[in-house]
């Protein structure tokens, strides 16, 4: 049994917030991108509901619940200590506790912050801490992806993905009626300034689809197959305990990163993804 000290800064009024210029310039630019479909939703799409009510109305529905089900997911991902390990708590006398406690196992020290280094933990230059299980540091959502907050970020690029996607649909609809209807009453603005907003939601769509497709699909992989993006990269497939690999299936290490069994608590950003090893192992 391993014992670490989980410690949380306080930035902006949060438990956790990295300052760094870079992060916080990505995830305005983020929140912009979103707040930019949302014009052209209020802009452009519903001026089809006199014509197309039903149809106006149920695509608004969805766009407006992937876009609050991305928010919240990049909130929490950005706000949520990712794992972090104790600055300076690498003191003999807590060397000598964990090691009494572990069997008397090798103890690793972080020569850069000056903290007890658990397994699979790697340290991040721009949280300046270790982050355990730590996947990668994403300036798009301001923080490092790590064993507190994966499941969040795994649900970010999902939500955005199928945002895209909708939003790549509703904008081709909305221009191919526009065209039918001579740019009559299909839009708030002139039709040059439709088009723009339609091409550039157009390209803004297809871009985030992609990327944000093929992350999550990178996220789910890696997930499966108990191995972060950090390992990967460095082939540390050697050194990662196989006899705990084997212990897990592709199956038990979703549940352990959601957070329980299938259920809904999977898709919801507000439940809480952390479950214990012994509770998980009962519990299936």
């Amino acid at each position: 049994m391993s014992v670490f000290i989980r410690t949380k800064t306080n930035c902006c009024g949060r438990s956790w917030c990295v300052r760094d210029p870079c992060g916080i310039m990505c995830a305005v630019v983020t929140w912009f991108l979103i707040a930019y479909g949302q014009v052209c939703v209020f802009m452009v799409m519903l001026y089809s509901w006199e014509t197309y009510p039903i149809h106006t109305v149920f695509n608004f529905l969805i766009f407006e619940t992937f876009s609050v089900l991305a928010v919240i997911s990049h909130l929490k991902t950005m706000m949520t200590d990712p794992g972090a390990v104790a600055k300076g708590d690498c003191t003999e006398e807590t060397v000598e506790r964990m090691q009494l406690l572990n069997g008397h196992t090798a103890i690793y020290k972080c020569q850069k912050c000056s903290s007890i280094k658990p397994d699979r933990a790697h340290h991040c230059s721009v949280c300046e801490r270790c982050i355990r299980r730590m996947d990668h540091h994403c300036p798009w959502v301001n923080n490092c992806v790590g064993e507190g907050n994966q499941k969040f970020f795994v649900l970010f690029t999902m939500y955005i993905a199928l945002l895209s996607m909708h939003a790549l649909y509703w904008g081709i609809w909305q221009f191919v009626l526009c065209v039918g209807a001579e740019w009559q009453k299909c839009s708030s603005l002139t039709p040059p300034g439709t088009t723009l907003l339609l091409i550039f939601l157009l390209f803004e769509s297809i871009l985030f689809a992609i990327f944000t497709a093929v992350m999550f699909g990178t996220q789910i992989s890696s997930i499966c197959n108990d191995e972060t993006t950090i390992e990967s990269m460095r082939s540390r497939n050697a050194m990662l305990d196989d006899e705990e690999r084997q212990r897990n299936n592709s199956w038990k290490n979703l549940q352990l990163v959601f957070g329980g069994p299938f259920g809904i608590r999977w898709f919801n950003p507000l439940a809480n993804p952390f479950v214990s090893r012994p509770t998980f192992e009962y519990s299936v």
